[in-house]
């Protein structure tokens, strides 16, 4: 009785180391399943987080460039507007004087028919008072960038002639000044008064 007690002892103790085996098993297999999940949270917590990341990366490049663009075109903007004022400045020096000058031109003009005509003995003194105010006058001229144009010979250009009258001339090519009838002016290289002027033509061919 005692070999089949002890047998039988043997085999529950069989019997549980086997329940414990199985049951140390599903233990394992729980706890595997729970650190898988757990793993796999962790690695999509981390790409999750990584793709936000990348987001505010790009959108903060994003911004940058647009800031940089909007500070090169206010930039740009504002070299122009230098620009501009820098050129309006400059105009308004150099023809402040356009309309005084354009006053002093018919002076200019009634001195010079004054001392073409003169040509008598008794007005000499006289004359010779008239060129000396001429000359003065010219020197006010010189300070203030105010040339003369006398296009006498040349090609008639309507951008700074102004033509009275067209005459047949077969000794000089056509559109060609003939006769300055009143001089032009410049100011500062800009034109102030358009000479006037007698211009050459072809023959009339039914002539």
């Amino acid at each position: 009785m005692s070999e089949q007690k002890q047998d039988k002892q043997a085999e529950e103790v069989v019997d549980v180391a086997a329940e414990q085996q199985a049951e140390n098993t599903a233990t394992e297999a729980v706890v595997e399943e729970i650190v898988e999940e757990i793993v796999e949270e962790v690695v999509e917590g981390e790409v999750e987080q990584q793709v936000d990341l990348a987001a505010q990366l790009e959108q903060a490049q994003q911004e940058i460039a647009e800031l940089k663009d909007s500070s090169l075109r206010v930039q740009a903007e504002a070299q122009n507007i230098r620009r501009r004022s820098e050129g309006e400045v400059d105009k308004a020096r150099k023809f402040a004087l356009e309309k005084f000058a354009g006053e002093l031109l018919p002076v200019m003009d009634n001195l010079e028919r004054a001392l073409e005509a003169s040509a008598e003995e008794h007005v000499a003194a006289a004359m010779e008072g008239v060129e000396l105010t001429r000359k003065n006058l010219e020197d006010v001229f010189k300070r203030f960038k105010i040339e003369g144009v006398n296009p006498a010979g040349e090609p008639f250009d309507p951008q700074a002639h102004q033509a009275m009258s067209m005459i047949e001339n077969p000794d000089c090519e056509p559109n060609t000044v003939l006769h300055v009838v009143q001089k032009g002016y410049n100011l500062n290289g800009r034109l102030l008064r358009p000479a006037m002027v007698m211009v050459s033509k072809a023959a009339d061919k039914g002539a």
